[in-house]
């Protein structure tokens, strides 16, 4: 499953070498939505793995990022009780940049920043 998000990078912690074969590093991404008019602010934990832990190094703390992820889920048992835990394993981190005039982030990956509409032109007569 693969999802995005976007918000404010506001934190890096270090890499964690996890076993000899393999390791993780984690941020958080601030999210802030309007809902019914309030302002919901959620903080998203993630982590990376393995060759993408270098990924965050090309952000900095404050930056609004687009992140690409996929949602993992495992089971365990300790002491005949189950556990489960979940992952937001990221695995692209893409810069976002204040567009001037409308006080909202565009990603700097987006040619023409234009809204797709699938209307035609004014003088575009269908015969």
């Amino acid at each position: 499953m693969s999802y995005e998000v976007s918000g404010k990078l506001i934190a890096k912690y270090d890499e964690v070498q996890r076993t000899a074969t393999f390791k993780t590093r984690e941020f958080v991404v601030e999210v802030s939505e309007n809902i019914n008019g309030r302002d919901i602010t959620n903080y998203v934990k993630m982590q990376c793995v393995q060759d993408r832990t270098a990924m965050v190094d090309r952000h900095n703390i404050g930056d609004m990022v687009k992140v690409s992820f996929n949602l993992r889920g495992s089971k365990w048992s300790r002491d005949g009780k189950e556990n489960y835990i979940t992952n937001l394993d990221a695995w692209r981190m893409e810069s976002l940049k204040m567009e001037g005039g409308n006080n909202g982030y565009v990603p700097d990956f987006a040619p023409d920043n234009q809204p797709d509409t699938n209307e035609p032109p004014a003088d575009d007569l269908p015969f």
